[in-house]
């Protein structure tokens, strides 16, 4: 892929690429900025808590990070950004005057994918930046293929697998719940015996995106659990929070107003979900959220279906 293809590739998603450049010298910023302010939208730290609040909430394409900082230098930063699900997958270019040997392995062991050395010719840094991101866009068109399903365009089972994997992890870590939705549609065996396969894939489609239109932070993610059935993973998300998702979902897919005679819970599709929540811990496993998840999903079918039912320890409650 060619620099120019890289670019209109970001033209078709309507965006322009994301740098993170990380400097305590905001003399070094300014310089960097110069080279990529006319075809990045360039967002910037001067230390590595900065650095590390940003990666997370813009969520760059890639990221330009100093070595040298005060309070925490960039291998830190680095090491922490390649262990949270949300980061891992953002290339990081070390900028420094360090010239040792040393200096540079150590970078590629905490995750580094590539080394510029100050004073830094303009020329070398944007053809650096442009390989690594023409590396990584390819790298997610190859790795959608895999994890992404073909009907909804959501993730697919494999790619929930993973999300649960490592969200389960960081909630145990910061010590913040991590919530679970169960969504299922009601009837859908009888809406394919009634309208046909075709109908019912492209209902499938249509709840997929009402789903995906009701989960708005880039940390959350839908998925197709399979068949009729999808998920939907919320990370550092409590009762209330999960209880708010799933109530717009119930009403996003209802808003649909797909036709729907064979139903017994409406005259339009609808869906049941379970809720459940938990706090990460060594005492608890992510296939217990999963289950506690499908038991109350269970409760929502058990009353009427069109609903949303939450696990708790002690009694799954029915909203």
């Amino acid at each position: 892929m060619k620099r120019l293809e890289f670019l209109e590739q970001f033209r078709r998603d309507k965006r322009r690429p994301v740098l993170l450049i990380v400097d305590d010298q905001p003399i070094n910023i300014r310089a960097l900025n110069e080279i990529f302010k006319d075809e990045f939208d360039v967002v910037m730290a001067t230390s590595g808590g900065q650095a590390i609040e940003q990666a997370r909430a813009q969520q760059p394409d890639i990221i330009l990070l100093d070595i040298v900082m005060p309070e925490m230098d960039g291998y830190e930063v680095c090491r922490l950004l390649n262990q949270d699900p949300l980061t891992l997958d953002i290339p990081i270019i070390f900028v420094t005057a360090e010239t040792e040997d040393n200096v540079e392995a150590h970078g590629f062991e905490v995750g580094a994918v590539d080394f510029i050395t100050k004073p830094f010719n303009p020329l070398i840094v944007r053809a650096r930046v442009m390989t690594h991101l023409t590396l990584k866009l390819q790298m997610d068109i190859m790795r959608d293929m895999v994890l992404i399903d073909g009907l909804t365009g959501l993730a697919n089972r494999r790619r929930f697998d993973q999300a649960l994997k490592g969200d389960w992890n960081l909630c145990q870590r910061e010590h913040k719940p991590l919530a679970l939705l169960m969504v299922d549609v009601d009837y859908f065996k009888r809406y394919n015996d009634t309208y046909g396969h075709i109908a019912g894939d492209e209902c499938l489609k249509l709840v997929g995106k009402a789903l995906q239109s009701s989960v708005r932070r880039t940390s959350d993610i839908c998925c197709r659990y399979g068949g009729e059935e999808f998920c939907c993973l919320l990370p550092f998300t409590d009762e209330e929070g999960a209880t708010i998702c799933a109530n717009n979902i119930l009403q996003a897919v209802r808003d649909l107003n797909i036709e729907h005679e064979s139903s017994d819970a409406a005259k339009v599709v609808t869906v049941s979900i379970g809720q459940a929540f938990v706090v990460p811990s060594a005492a608890i496993t992510a296939e217990q959220l999963l289950l506690y998840a499908d038991q109350a999903l269970y409760v929502s079918k058990q009353h009427g279906r069109n609903r949303t039912s939450i696990f708790c320890e002690t009694e799954t409650k029915d909203n």
